[in-house]
């Protein structure tokens, strides 16, 4: 299983704006430069995290993005589950499976799927931008700020 572009983008907002700044607002063009990312897509991925309410994001001049610190408490597994928006990794009906209805390999891959979210949901946003993951955050956000 991969994950698609949209929730790796996703990850990498949450996680880049876990480590908040003083000295100003993190913005859209600089997170798209530092993952070299399309600016286009990334709109569409900050829109979501800010309808989802994990991020808040100001427009205008002295605007920018920010993470809701209450986030920093979301369980990685939510976080792919919403991303995804996968219900099922397979379907079965369209195209029609010569094998519906007597099939097993659904079911199988649906509770994998669920397994996969449980273990993820054991580690939280803020478990995973601790130590290393952190101190690399900030080295980023001094370098965009020199």
């Amino acid at each position: 299983m991969q994950l698609n572009k949209f929730t790796d983008i996703g990850l990498r907002v949450l996680m880049y704006l876990s480590q908040p700044r003083v000295d100003q607002q993190v913005t859209i063009d600089e997170i798209a430069t530092t993952f070299d990312l399309p600016r286009n897509h990334l709109i569409k991925v900050i829109t979501r995290l800010n309808k989802l309410g994990w991020i808040r994001a100001t427009r205008g001049r002295n605007g920018g993005l920010e993470l809701n610190q209450a986030s920093l408490q979301l369980r990685i597994g939510d976080i792919l589950r919403e991303l995804e928006n996968t219900a099922e990794l397979i379907n079965c009906e369209k195209p029609l499976c010569q094998f519906h209805g007597h099939c097993l390999l659904k079911g199988a891959l649906q509770t994998g799927l669920e397994s996969f979210y449980a273990h993820m949901n054991q580690h939280r946003l803020i478990d995973i931008v601790n130590n290393n993951t952190r101190e690399k955050i900030i080295s980023m956000h001094k370098a965009r700020a020199a």
